[in-house]
């Protein structure tokens, strides 16, 4: 993460308060400053787009955009101002609608699109069954294996055959030796199968760690070589397998297959919205 990036993460968080309940919450005003708005007419334009894609989501505006008044200093006088508590959703609705030429504002975009990310994945997570469970980490997989790749990339790893050994390096550490066509193989999958088609959730999860530790790594490292690059992603491989030892959990390799794929999960999850009441965008 860039000095820029960290200190604008940062600016965000220390304007965020806590409610009596332990809920989050932002001061407009003050989201206002920190994302360079100097007028506070001008930010209010952004407010109404906000509110606006909030009704056209479903939500009700006040339980994301509480209105407040506050008594300000003005010289020797004072007087009463309109302001709002903001969740986090409202946040990430007004980055969203704000001046996309303003760098803090694609920073903010970034910052609050994840916080509301983490915060769905541990409010509903434990609610999903298995296979839905399984969809969700191989969403968070499909992306942190793009950003892999692209720092693997950096790293000098190029080609096809160069990036199929620096996959296969990762797996080896975490699945203690196991190559991908020995784990293809003790699966029982057939030629064409993917392999985190078929993963639980728990197999899942050990290697989102895997992929995401690694990126880190390499960029943390600054590994210059195809060699270094697999040389990192074993070794993150293996610790990974020995923190799974460690708390005395079932290694990847030993863990059930499932007997559907994601990809069928998925087309079937595709089939019953599409046969829902309510239109989808894709059906447009």
């Amino acid at each position: 993460m860039s000095n820029l990036k960290a200190r604008e993460y940062k600016s965000f968080e220390a304007i965020k308060h806590l409610a009596g309940d332990g809920n989050e919450f932002w001061y407009a005003r003050e989201l206002a400053e920190t994302l360079e708005y100097v007028q506070w007419r001008n930010f209010v334009k952004v407010l109404d787009r906000a509110m606006l894609a909030c009704t056209n989501s479903g939500y009700e505006i006040s339980d994301h955009f509480a209105e407040v008044s506050k008594i300000v200093e003005a010289g020797v006088t004072s007087k009463r101002i309109i302001d709002y508590k903001l969740t986090r959703y409202a946040c990430y609705l007004i980055v969203q609608n704000g001046d996309p030429r303003k760098e803090v504002i694609a920073l903010g975009q970034t910052y609050f699109a994840i916080q509301t990310r983490r915060q769905e994945v541990a409010d509903y997570f434990n609610q999903l069954d298995e296979d839905n469970k399984r969809l969700v980490i191989r969403g968070d997989i499909k992306q942190w294996n793009q950003m892999l790749a692209e720092s693997a990339h950096n790293a000098g790893v190029i080609s096809d055959d160069e990036y199929a050994t620096f996959q296969n390096a990762g797996y080896i550490g975490l699945y203690g030796g196991l190559k991908v066509e020995d784990i293809h193989k003790k699966k029982g999958l057939k030629k064409h199968d993917r392999i985190l088609d078929f993963m639980s959730s728990s197999e899942l999860i050990a290697n989102l760690f895997r992929i995401s530790q690694t990126e880190e790594k390499l960029k943390k490292d600054k590994a210059a070589t195809a060699d270094a690059a697999n040389e990192i992603h074993f070794i993150v491989g293996r610790e990974v397998r020995g923190t799974i030892e460690r708390v005395g959990g079932t290694m990847p390799e030993n863990l059930p297959v499932p007997n559907k794929s994601i990809s069928a999960v998925e087309r079937e999850q595709l089939k019953k919205l599409k046969q829902s009441p309510k239109k989808l965008m894709l059906d447009e």
